[in-house]
């Protein structure tokens, strides 16, 4: 189909939404809503790049034929305008073949982020302090709504394991990179000697799932309750108010007891649940299809180490796309932009890479 018949296409297509957008069952259905709103929001960029194709090509073919013509001026001032327009509708193409590339489902989603301290002892559980800080800032500066599902605190500060949400728009599509190990070379605060230690703490995100994403039954559950500890096993709570929740099928185990109530940990634990299912779920549904949406930056494997954080030097490398920055203060207070646009241009080009092999 031609670009001119594609754009007509869309632009039908949007037509049916905004006419669907008002219809009364449409209003009562947040998930139709949404799924109407997503799609929308894709074509109107495709088609806005379509437009600018269009315009482009027949403002290109005004001035080949200027400067063919018998007007020396015009033809030498068609000439000179060329070489620009072609240059411009090399970069639209380019950027309609991004744009027409099928979107992640959980790109909309929120996320629930899992770091835990790994090698490294007490500097690890400060390392992941640190990053937890950082994605925290990051999440102000994004305009998104953050809350910690659950901690476990260590004796010498940081965390052995911190669990967050963070909801808003586009959520997973800028964080679905930063699932990994993420290396810290520093002198830690432990260290008298004034030695640099090398630790590390994992990463995981999890796309945010809805109950209507992933059926549990209440028959699938072992749900245990508990007294809340602190570090050390001093009480911190005189009841039961801890939850702990087994997905028995799959041995999936969640605890939360961040909270006083006992039904509050348990919509926590039961969040962190489905979003840890629905993974598993997405998972064994891509790897029926096919291996071929497997990318170099979006795998999510956390046991590969994708960063590392510099200190002496004040310079931050992540490993996959050969980014090397030394603005590394700015990084960890949630400067992340720019790393996650080169994340996302890479998982992109990778992609269209393969496509041109097929």
């Amino acid at each position: 189909m031609t670009a001119q018949g594609e754009q007509e296409k869309i632009a039908a297509r949007l037509s049916e939404i905004d006419e669907a957008l008002c219809k009364p069952e449409t209003l009562r259905s947040r998930t139709l809503m949404k799924s109407l709103n997503t799609e929308r929001y894709s074509l109107v960029k495709i088609n806005d790049t379509l437009v600018d194709i269009l315009d482009t090509e027949s403002l290109l073919e005004e001035m080949k034929t200027a400067a063919a013509g018998n007007d020396p001026e015009l033809s030498e001032m068609a000439s000179e305008e060329i070489p620009e327009l072609k240059e411009r509708l090399e970069k639209l193409n380019h950027r309609l073949k991004i744009l027409l590339i099928p979107p992640d489902p959980n790109d909309q989603r929120g996320v629930v982020m899992e770091i835990r301290a790994g090698t490294g002892g007490d500097e690890a559980a400060l390392f992941a302090g640190s990053i937890f800080k950082m994605y925290s800032y990051y999440a102000q500066k994004k305009g998104w709504k953050s809350e910690v599902i659950s901690a476990r605190e260590s004796d010498r500060g940081g965390y052995k394991e911190i669990i967050l949400n963070l909801s808003g728009n586009g959520v997973y599509s800028r964080l679905k990179y930063e699932s990994g190990v993420h290396r810290v070379q520093r002198v830690p605060e432990t260290e008298t000697s004034g030695r640099i230690h090398t630790s590390a703490c994992t990463v995981a995100v999890l796309p945010e799932a809805e109950e209507v994403d992933v059926e549990i039954k209440n028959d699938e559950l072992r749900v245990d309750v508990y007294r809340s500890s602190g570090p050390g096993g001093q009480s911190v709570n005189t009841t039961d108010s801890a939850v702990r929740i087994t997905h028995l099928p799959t041995g999936t185990v969640v605890s939360c007891q961040d909270e006083k109530s006992q039904i509050k940990n348990k919509a926590k634990a039961m969040k962190v649940l489905r979003a840890r299912l629905l993974i598993v779920k997405q998972d064994e549904e891509n790897a029926k299809r096919s291996e071929s949406r497997k990318s170099m930056v979006g795998s999510g494997d956390r046991s590969a180490k994708i960063r590392t954080y510099n200190f002496p030097q004040g310079r931050f490398t992540d490993h996959r796309i050969h980014l090397t920055l030394h603005n590394l203060n700015d990084i960890l207070s949630g400067s992340l932009d720019q790393i996650i646009e080169a994340l996302i241009k890479a998982d992109q080009e990778k992609i269209l890479a393969a496509r041109s092999k097929k």
